[in-house]
């Protein structure tokens, strides 16, 4: 089966992406999403990230409090690291457990730290999506409301645009407006429609 890793910064405008491509019949897996499934109460690995970062990141109702989680992992590199050294491994299992059951097309794995976590081995191709860098942060300020600060670490901690940008197979520039990137979208779905057909010829052969 054919598999696309779609990537792209933080406020690039992958959920976007991701949720047409799904409604084109793509089969979709959202790691950011197996993520949140992976630190609901009860689960393993959020008494893992209670025992090594405090308690205290635990509310009353035993969620969570993804914001004080994320001011303190980006604003020390070993404590990230040890985050994903907790996360990254259930997220992996799970996303291949998903793939496997797959019966679409294609799949698309949404996975924002595809290069830096080495998961493009595991996809065909890369689909990026792209926007300058000052949109970039407009629309990430105004979306989660973050300081100029916070936005800053978590766009150090990613690849560059041009790093990423030379590593794709194919680019959505949504430096225009939604219509303009829902076009491309549709493009980009017929393209991959048409390799997986060629992917399945092949298997068959």
């Amino acid at each position: 089966m054919l598999v696309i890793g779609l990537t792209g910064g933080i406020g690039s405008g992958k959920s976007t992406v991701a949720d047409t491509l799904a409604a084109l019949g793509a089969a979709v897996i959202d790691t950011d999403v197996i993520a949140r499934e992976l630190t609901e109460p009860g689960q393993p690995a959020l008494g893992e990230i209670a025992a090594t970062f405090g308690a205290d990141l635990i509310g009353p109702d035993g969620r969570l409090d993804r914001d004080a989680l994320r001011a303190q992992v980006f604003s020390d590199p070993n404590a990230r690291a040890r985050l994903e050294g907790i996360l990254h491994p259930r997220i992996k299992d799970r996303m291949l457990e998903r793939l496997a059951e797959v019966r679409a097309p294609y799949a698309v794995l949404v996975v924002p730290l595809l290069f830096e976590t080495n998961q493009h081995t595991l996809v065909d191709r890369v689909l990026v999506v792209d926007i300058p860098e000052t949109k970039q942060r407009q629309r990430v300020h105004l979306r989660s409301g973050l300081t100029d600060g916070e936005i800053e670490r978590i766009v150090a901690s990613q690849i560059s645009r041009a790093e990423r940008l030379a590593r794709a197979d194919d680019i959505l520039d949504n430096s225009r407006d939604r219509p303009a990137l829902l076009a491309q979208v549709e493009d980009i779905d017929r393209k991959y429609v048409a390799l997986a057909g060629a992917f399945n010829d092949a298997d068959v052969r």
